[in-house]
């Protein structure tokens, strides 16, 4: 009995111990050897750096307040906004009063922030997107900032509109996804054209 279990438990320790390298330490190897060859900043997380120092990742937003930066959309992940290790959602319904609430006082900071403007507010500046992550907002949202942007900087906005356009990211290949402003760069680059 004890032969039989035997012959049976030393190919499959065999076979989990083969796979276990091959599966769990040399394909991750190879593919990341890859990654590193072919795609070197993205695969290093697409880092933004500035004088040598990481500032963030083309691919997570970070929370502005302050007027004179373009600010991004909210984020739903918890305990701090953008926080990468917990992506989420809010996961409130559209009926939700919780979601209601958030919107209301999303909006009412907004227009007092634009001095009290009754124009209409873009939806991505109130609602979090499905990642809780998004660095990008519509160019219809950066649009709405302008005004407080140049106000705030003491620049005119035409130059604000200008870096606005150059920072706006066409869809992906042409037809997927919606036209985009990655909020980042464009702070980045207000700070450096506004000196």
């Amino acid at each position: 009995m004890f032969r039989e279990i035997k012959h049976q438990v030393r190919p499959a320790l065999l076979a989990l111990t083969f796979f276990s390298i091959l599966l769990g330490l040399l394909y991750p190897a190879v593919v990341t050897g890859i990654a590193r060859a072919v795609f070197p900043r993205q695969s290093q997380g697409s880092l933004i750096l500035r004088e040598k120092r990481v500032v963030g990742s083309e691919l997570i937003g970070q929370p502005f307040s302050d007027p004179k930066y373009f600010w991004s959309r909210p984020s739903a992940t918890v305990p701090f906004p953008y926080n990468a290790a917990a992506s989420s959602g809010s996961n409130l319904g559209p009926t939700n009063p919780a979601l209601t609430e958030a919107v209301s006082d999303r909006i009412g900071m907004l227009r007092a922030a634009e001095g009290g403007s009754s124009a209409p507010i873009p939806v991505d500046l109130v609602t979090a997107s499905a990642s809780g992550l998004d660095p990008h907002i519509s160019p219809a949202a950066a649009e709405s900032q302008v005004s407080r942007v140049a106000h705030a900087r003491k620049v005119d906005e035409g130059l604000v509109r200008q870096l606005v356009a150059r920072f706006t990211e066409d869809r992906q290949l042409g037809l997927l996804g919606e036209p985009r402003v990655n909020v980042l760069k464009l702070n980045l680059a207000l700070d450096l054209e506004t000196r």
